[in-house]
């Protein structure tokens, strides 16, 4: 099993900076993909970022030039980078994320990732 720990969520005015950081623990095995949600209460969870196995990535609209995402100390741990913040990405913010046992396996976000973590809050005022 794997467990998915988000944390770094706050509150901040429009233009500043956030990082939140996701740590997977558990059969991580040796490769992964990793995915940021965000969702507002009563709404479809949005897709925000994703990073694949080979590092390459992917960003929602509503975030490029904004948002990156990347990999630290190794596989199973990702950082989303938030800087220009406005009040529309105020958001419960969780992240996903596939890992593969094997190193002959790549692991695939794509429909949708095998674990979610819980999320943590980000508040953006005007």
């Amino acid at each position: 099993q794997v467990t998915l720990m988000e944390s770094g969520g706050g509150s901040v005015q429009a233009g500043g900076s956030l990082r939140l950081s996701c740590v997977a623990s558990g059969n991580t095995g040796d490769r992964s993909c990793m995915v940021w949600y965000r969702q507002v209460a009563g709404t479809e969870r949005e897709f925000v970022a994703g990073i694949d196995d080979d590092g390459s990535t992917r960003y929602a609209d509503s975030v490029k030039g904004r948002f990156t995402i990347s990999k630290y100390n190794g596989h199973a741990n990702v950082y989303l980078q938030m800087n220009h913040l406005k009040p529309e990405d105020t958001a419960t913010y969780s992240c996903a994320a596939s890992f593969s046992p094997w190193s002959w396996i790549t692991p695939s976000c794509r429909p949708a990732p095998s674990y979610y973590g819980l999320g943590t809050e980000v508040t953006v005022s005007s």
